[in-house]
């Protein structure tokens, strides 16, 4: 890569999870912060700190508890373009509903919808499609 990330933001309620996805973007030295949040209260709260490093990319579960992924998605398009940067949003869940890939995929903020669990060939092909500068 020419350059890191500055920040990969996971956004999932599950401990495990979380942890294996830390260990894959580590394993591939892509991003200088991996940030967790366990709901989409705790994503967006993140990103409107002031003086916060603003993730390039945003790893979204859909079922959590508090705040789901929808209800994320719904609270960030209100976000000031401050705080949403150019942040990629890739939903990263279990869920294989068709109605809620046909409800991402018709999510301007949305931009991607893969099954968890992430692999080094997901976030390759990720990082070939939203951002070759890095590459």
């Amino acid at each position: 890569m020419k350059k890191k990330l500055n920040c990969i933001l996971l956004v999932d309620d599950d401990h495990e999870d979380n942890f294996y996805h830390e260990i894959i973007i580590k394993k591939m030295d892509i991003t200088n912060s991996i940030q967790v949040a366990r709901n989409g209260l705790e994503a967006l709260d993140f990103l409107k700190k002031e003086n916060q490093v603003i993730p390039e990319l945003i790893f979204l579960d859909v079922n959590m508890p508090k705040m789901n992924g929808w209800e994320f998605l719904e609270e960030y398009k209100n976000l000031n373009p401050n705080q949403k940067a150019k942040i990629t949003i890739v939903m990263l869940t279990t869920s294989g509903n068709p109605d809620d890939i046909k409800k991402a995929e018709n999510i301007a903020d949305v931009n991607g919808y893969r099954s968890k669990p992430l692999s080094v060939e997901m976030l390759t092909e990720i990082l070939n499609t939203h951002f070759q500068d890095y590459l």
